[in-house]
């Protein structure tokens, strides 16, 4: 079972990348963000022609976030993160999926920092570590997926300090992340490759595609009850270079059955 997540960064300018790669991978789950349409723009229809069925909070401007599935309807758990009812920014959507609890996040970019902006990321972070651990003492097999806006070390940037004062470097940020990550959710990605340089993120600005300088941002995390059965996770970096790409590329883990 392939679950991946996908800041597709404009889901609608991007519906070819989208469903090509979608044609190409075959995903079984798919959380996808930055969706920039609203409830009504979604585009419910070439989805649902390339197999999937789809949940899905949308919002204009930079936000949104969805659920895709091609096993079985998505069952809408939670459409919004709790912890603050001031907060309506559609960044949090979770549903069950074949026996899987999966979470579509697109955390805040925090910048500029320090800032309200920043302090926004800190506590939007600080609301998923307490909601991820009440989702854990449920004893449900669950995937926290996609853009968390955090890169966890330095190994998940390229080296440079050009980004030092970016938000999504910060150790503030970091912490937030480890708090979160804890004792009990495994970061996938690192799990299985706990040395390797892994980027899902390129800047369109000074050629960093072509340079390789990237950033890991989108992260997939599972419970404690899944560890067992990873069986593979990576990214599909060719992705970016597909011509009017997003500036990430998707992130994925196989479960085995």
């Amino acid at each position: 079972m392939k679950i991946a997540t996908f800041n597709i960064n404009g889901i609608n300018s991007r519906l070819p990348n989208l469903l090509e790669w979608l044609g190409a991978t075959r995903p079984a789950v798919v959380c996808l963000q930055e969706l920039k349409a609203d409830q009504t723009g979604f585009p419910e229809g070439p989805v649902s022609a390339a197999g999937y069925e789809a949940v899905w909070s949308g919002q204009r401007s930079w936000n949104g976030v969805a659920i895709l599935s091609r096993i079985g309807q998505p069952i809408l758990t939670r459409s919004s993160l709790p912890g603050d009812a001031t907060d309506h920014q559609a960044r949090y959507i979770e549903a069950a999926v074949a026996g899987i609890l999966v979470a579509s996040i697109y955390a805040p970019n925090g910048n500029p920092q320090p800032g309200p902006k920043f302090d926004y990321k800190l506590a939007w972070l600080e609301r998923l570590r307490k909601h991820a651990a009440a989702l854990r003492r449920t004893g449900a097999p669950i995937v926290l997926a996609g853009d968390y806006n955090v890169a966890p070390s330095d190994l998940d940037i390229y080296p440079t300090k050009s980004w030092d004062e970016d938000a999504l470097i910060q150790p503030e940020s970091r912490a937030a992340y480890r708090r979160l990550v804890g004792r009990t959710w495994t970061d996938a990605v690192r799990y299985l490759h706990p040395r390797e340089r892994i980027y899902t993120f390129w800047h369109y600005r000074r050629m960093r595609w072509q340079r390789d300088a990237g950033l890991r941002l989108d992260h997939l995390l599972v419970s404690s009850n899944l560890r067992e059965r990873l069986a593979g996770a990576g990214v599909d970096r060719e992705v970016r270079g597909f011509e009017g790409a997003s500036d990430h590329a998707p992130a994925w883990l196989t479960l085995a059955d």
